[in-house]
């Protein structure tokens, strides 16, 4: 939220700078995001001064400019060649002399000495849109005969330079969720601190009832929703442009001026933090409001020109007839105040947060009045700030007030009693910080200590502070405005240790999920609930072990899933159909099995649920393209190897052993083809597989997915064996030698590496395949496949002799077990 310093100083007599009070502010719990100066005219109208034009003739070369001579106030008189087609002696204009620099939206430019048609120009009389001081751009500036020439058109247009502080509210504070409200903070903290200022809270002692001739009558019909309802009718006012003091108020704090009768409104709302709204009283139809439910499916046009069906908990704001507003939320496009208006009913309410909330969310709608209401207004201010407000309205509008006050209340809006002890509230400080001290910060925050029972206190706490309730909301509330900073370290700490379970499934979930967020992943979160004929084809996944739902919805939502695979199938048919079928998806997630066991069951018959089983899981999905064609690179398809990388990163990351992990080609109806992964224990992983394409038929999925699945609770168990060893970077080089090996087509890449490793344990850091080959010049049922070798020793160079009987042995390895031989 949006806190001008000059608007600030309006209630309290700031001596601090606003880069202290933003300080000031953070330390009492209003944290502050950014501090900048503003001003209400771009450029601040700097170099701009008030002339008068002495001589104005035709220019001799053109048909449309004048030449000008205007006296500035000081020096000789400026010859400026001007087209405006309403220049002429003896006005009073507004001059942007040489080196001022104007604006046009994001652009600028600089005035400079110019010749026009070979006359000479020493500035510029300018128009309204050319300063920013409105739109016009028919003709140059004329302003009154008796403006002073030499005065800065600054001075002339009240521009002043202010200074924003961007308060970030907290959900809990909606009584700081206006300028008088963070003033009352900041009061609080001055007082308790021993500095006299004042606090000034503008007086409505001047609202009087000028007459009776618009009477509004107002009927609260679902006072659960809206417990009080203030309202008044103003008679005869005139709609127009609103006087700089209030514009630039609006302005300074991001919002747009619109009329007179709005900008009352919004100025009054972040004045005092209470919403208003004002109707048109002539289009309230039979003089009747009526705050009421809407009737369910009821149509209703709001303001921005959209129509909206309504919720019956959805409270509206009605005449005799329809609905005119969304309660507490956004006005209706037919009822509000237009230029034509001349007569306006203001409402001032207090609605039920949760009921606002709900319609706020609904409908998609956050506004300024929603983001108060939903949080909670003070239902003791509405009436002041009705007549504050009614007040502005005539000051910048005219009219009378032509009405009693209407004024339903449906509850008690006592203060909140809250008790204390003040042993309770040094205990919690940490800190004794006295009595007296105590009761002036209370008092400072406006909460009224009813009686003082010994070490025990009775408080009324102001209905505004909707989250100050109970001993510690109050503890809290002193704590900020003594100031935490003022809380000594003890010279003696005590402490207790907490013992936390590693490895933490949570932290190590979150890291990998950030991982493949970071790779472009997004996370899905599916139903456990899912489809009995997904299951009713398996043999691998029977029917027969789904758990099944005894009373279920509907056969769609019939078994609990015993894989993740189908859901994560669901989600990509749905985005394929609707053109995003590059995806990346991966979820965490419960797969449900039941195996019956009689005898089980029989030795347990206390356990009813020993045939049931749930295990986490986490599935990776991967289909669509890898990379889109563009002028920098072609497609390239997603592949099963890149999701196998995918995994291995995983794998990794969570510190298992990739070089003592081995692979076995996957068995499953499920998939074309595949691996599973198994730890060096020899117990699965998971597995990555090429889904079948009748699997894919049956979603109606016309491209490659790639699917892997790991058994979290296996993952686990790898983490917690895996402990972290530091070890200082090789001294010494590592060296490659290659091989190219011809072998039997049944021979895979996986039990070459396995051999390799098993042969020389000490020097070999890694193998890699680089290159297979089948095909011609080779013989029937062979393949080749080149190999990498890494060697390195961490304590000595490698010497050709032993990297030679390295390879050596290999060779005799390969020769051996598989029958190899090199190409």
């Amino acid at each position: 939220m949006n806190i001008s310093y000059n608007w600030l100083k309006r209630y309290i007599a700031l001596k601090d700078d606003a880069e202290t009070v933003a300080k000031i502010l953070t330390s009492i719990g209003l944290e502050v995001g950014t501090v900048e100066t503003v001003e209400t005219i771009r450029g601040g109208l700097r170099g701009l001064v008030i002339g008068e034009v002495l001589t104005c003739v035709p220019h001799p070369n053109s048909d449309h400019l004048h030449l000008t001579t205007v006296n500035i106030g000081e020096g000789e008189p400026l010859p400026i060649v001007c087209g405006a087609p309403n220049v002429a002696a003896g006005q009073k204009v507004v001059v942007a002399t040489i080196g001022t620099v104007l604006y046009d939206g994001d652009q600028s430019f600089t005035i400079k000495k110019g010749k026009l048609r070979g006359e000479d120009s020493f500035g510029m009389i300018c128009a309204e849109d050319e300063i920013g001081v409105g739109t016009d751009h028919a003709g140059i500036i004329v302003l009154p005969e008796d403006t002073p020439v030499g005065m800065t058109a600054r001075e002339y247009y009240h521009v002043q330079d202010d200074t924003i502080i961007e308060v970030d509210i907290t959900p809990n504070r909606s009584d700081a969720a206006s300028h008088y409200g963070v003033a009352r903070d900041l009061y609080a903290y001055y007082k308790a601190h021993g500095q006299e200022v004042a606090l000034t809270k503008p007086s409505v002692d001047a609202f009087k009832i000028d007459n009776k001739e618009l009477p509004i009558r107002v009927v609260v019909e679902a006072p659960e929703a809206c417990p009080r309802y203030t309202g008044v009718s103003i008679k005869g006012v005139t709609i127009k442009e609103s006087p700089d003091w209030l514009k630039n108020s609006l302005l300074a704090i991001g919002l747009r001026p619109i009329n007179n009768i709005v900008d009352v409104t919004n100025f009054v709302l972040h004045e005092c933090g209470q919403a208003l709204h004002a109707f048109d009283a002539d289009k309230i139809k039979g003089n009747e409001i009526h705050v009421r439910f809407a009737e369910q499916g009821e149509k209703f046009v709001t303001l921005d020109g959209e129509e909206r069906e309504m919720c019956a908990c959805d409270l509206m704001i009605a005449n005799a007839k329809e609905s005119m507003c969304i309660a507490g939320v956004f006005g209706g496009l037919e009822s509000g105040v237009t230029e034509n208006t001349k007569n306006v009913f203001l409402e001032s309410a207090y609605f039920d947060p949760v009921t606002i909330r709900k319609t706020s969310r609904r409908h998609q709608l956050q506004t300024d009045a929603s983001f108060r209401y939903e949080r909670g207004c003070d239902p003791n201010n509405t009436l002041y700030v009705l007549k504050r407000a009614a007040l502005l309205i005539q000051e910048v509008a005219g009219g009378e007030v032509a009405m009693e006050v209407t004024d339903t209340k449906s509850a008690d809006f006592s203060p909140w009693p809250v008790t204390i002890e003040i042993s309770r509230v040094n205990s919690l400080i940490g800190k004794e910080i006295g009595e007296d001290k105590i009761e002036t910060i209370l008092k400072a925050l406006e909460i009224e200590i009813k009686s003082k029972n010994g070490d025990k206190w009775e408080l009324a706490v102001p209905r505004y502070r909707v989250d100050v309730q109970r001993e510690c909301d109050v503890v809290e509330d002193i704590l900020r405005i003594y100031g935490y900073d003022n809380v000594e370290f003890p010279e003696k700490l005590n402490t207790s240790l907490a013992y936390g379970v590693k490895p933490n499934p949570e932290q190590l979930r979150r890291r990998i999920a950030e991982q493949l967020t970071a790779q472009g992943f997004y996370e899905i979160l599916n139903n456990s609930l899912t489809k009995v004929s997904y299951y009713e084809p398996l043999q691998q996944l029977p029917l027969e072990q789904c758990v099944k739902i005894m009373n279920p919805l509907s056969s769609d939502l019939g078994v609990m899933r015993q894989t993740l695979l189908f859901g994560g199938l669901e989600s990509i048919a749905r985005n394929a159909n609707r053109k995003n079928s590059d995806l990346r998806l991966y979820e965490f997630g419960n797969c449900y099995h039941y195996k019956a066991n009689p005898a089980a069951r029989e030795h347990n018959p206390e356990n009813s649920l020993i045939e049931y089983s749930e295990e986490p899981h986490f599935g990776l999905w991967l289909t669509g393209n890898k990379t889109a064609q563009s002028w920098v690179r072609k497609e390239e398809k997603s592949s099963f190897y890149e999701l196998h990388a995918y995994v291995n990163n995983i794998l990794v990351r969570l510190g298992i052993d990739m070089s003592k992990s081995t692979v076995e080609r996957l068995d499953n109806e499920l998939f074309a083809d595949g691996l599973v992964l198994k730890a060096a224990n020899g117990k699965a992983l998971g597995y990555i597989g090429i889904v079948a394409r009748k699997v894919l038929k049956g979603f109606d999925i016309e491209q490659d997915v790639f699917y892997a699945d790991l058994d979290w609770n296996q993952l686990l168990k790898q983490n917690k064996q895996y402990k972290a060893v530091i070890t200082d970077l090789p001294k010494y080089p590592e060296v490659k030698r290659d091989f190219a090996l011809l072998v039997d087509k049944s021979v895979e890449f996986v039990d070459l590496a396995r051999a390799a490793f098993s042969t020389e344990k000490k020097l070999l850091k890694n193998v890699f395949l680089f290159d297979v080959y089948e095909g011609k010049n080779l013989e029937a049922g062979k393949k080749s496949y080149a190999l990498s070798f890494i060697l390195q020793d961490a304590e000595n160079t490698l010497k050709d002799t032993q990297i030679e009987n390295i390879m050596n042995r290999l060779k005799a390895t390969f020769e051996e077990k598989f029958n190899a031989t090199l190409r």
